[in-house]
């Protein structure tokens, strides 16, 4: 099997847009989506939402990414976050049905025949939420609570059961449930509860089931988990990652990897450029060259053979400089990994 190159989410706004003003059109796009309103008929929702969601993930897509992510501009926590407090005021940690979507992939619907037949295929689409770890740790902290572990699951599952699209101008291939502080948080939870948590989560049919690490460490609790198909950790600024997961052990619990092969840690690579005398680089300064990516690649590669089906950039690229250097970063790294 081929492995697919996808990318983990959010992704720069563009130049003259202010974050604090896509947040608010996107509050408010989620309240009109819900009264069953048209969003293009707001002059507002339209120029500071709707076309910037539509706009970036055509960036992402000219990038020529098998499987592409929404173009994630808006807080990750607060994605859901946001349903799960309006919940709370009622008295419950589970989001209803109807309200747990994300705006975003409201838009790709609604544009997919357009952007299939402008780029000519079928969109296949990653989606990328905060799981119910990550939630849980945010807006509760580290003590573990079974039954309100057990609500962010539900909420979480609802998400992604609505985040399903499968026509004929776009499906959902891959739905990631990110858990960047397990393997990294004394949350004060069993494995066993852990595990319970996730496969509640995960109880949906459909598209591939990822879930995205920052600590490679993280990946052992998660070997039990039903329905999981792809462990995803960083690789390419954290090297040693690679060393603690042998292919023996995706072998023995029958899954699959993403390995992230193009440096996404801006600061770090910013902080290095400067002690080079380089104060203001350029884009292709900022980005791993494809020869660099390729070898890390190979690396990897030769490591897990045909249980590594997914790479991409290690992480997000939400806070990188802009568009042009994030959309250079996803083309260099398609170009990496198909000229292997």
């Amino acid at each position: 099997m081929d492995t697919l190159v996808d990318d983990i989410g959010s992704f720069p706004l563009p130049s003259g847009i202010k974050r604090e003003i896509y947040s608010s059109a996107y509050m408010l796009a989620r309240e009109a989506i819900l009264e069953g309103k048209d969003i293009t008929k707001d002059e507002f929702l339209k120029e500071n939402f709707y076309k910037v969601v539509l706009d970036s993930f055509r960036k992402k897509l000219a990038a020529d990414l098998d499987i592409v992510n929404f173009p994630q501009h808006y807080n990750g926590i607060k994605q859901v976050g946001d349903a799960i407090h309006a919940a709370m005021e009622k008295g419950s940690f589970v989001v209803d049905q109807e309200k747990a979507f994300l705006p975003e992939i409201y838009v790709l619907n609604q544009e997919a025949k357009h952007l299939s037949e402008e780029f000519g295929k079928k969109i296949q689409l990653r989606v990328s939420i905060f799981g119910p770890i990550e939630q849980y740790l945010a807006e509760v902290g580290t003590t573990a609570f079974p039954d309100v572990l057990d609500g962010f699951a539900q909420t979480i599952n609802r998400f992604a059961k609505n985040s399903i699209l499968n026509n004929k101008y776009i499906e959902t291939k891959a739905i990631s449930i990110d858990e960047p502080s397990l393997g990294h948080t004394n949350l004060s939870a069993t494995p066993e509860l852990i595990r319970e948590t996730l496969e509640k989560a995960y109880d949906f049919q459909g598209p591939i089931k990822q879930i995205h690490l920052h600590f490679a460490s993280g990946i052992h609790d998660l070997l039990t988990v039903k329905g999981l198909n792809v462990l995803s950790f960083e690789y390419a600024a954290s090297p040693k990652n690679i060393e603690s997961v042998p292919k023996s052990m995706l072998e023995r619990a029958d899954k699959q990897i993403r390995v992230g092969v193009s440096r996404t840690d801006i600061d770090s690579i910013f902080a290095e450029l400067y002690e080079k005398g380089i104060v203001k680089p350029s884009n292709e300064q900022l980005v791993d060259s494809v020869d660099t990516i390729r070898k890390r690649y190979h690396t990897a590669k030769e490591k897990y053979k045909e249980r590594m089906t997914f790479t991409g950039p290690a992480c997000g690229l939400g806070s990188w400089p802009n568009q042009e250097v994030a959309q250079l970063i996803l083309k260099r790294t398609v170009e990496a990994v198909k000229t292997a």
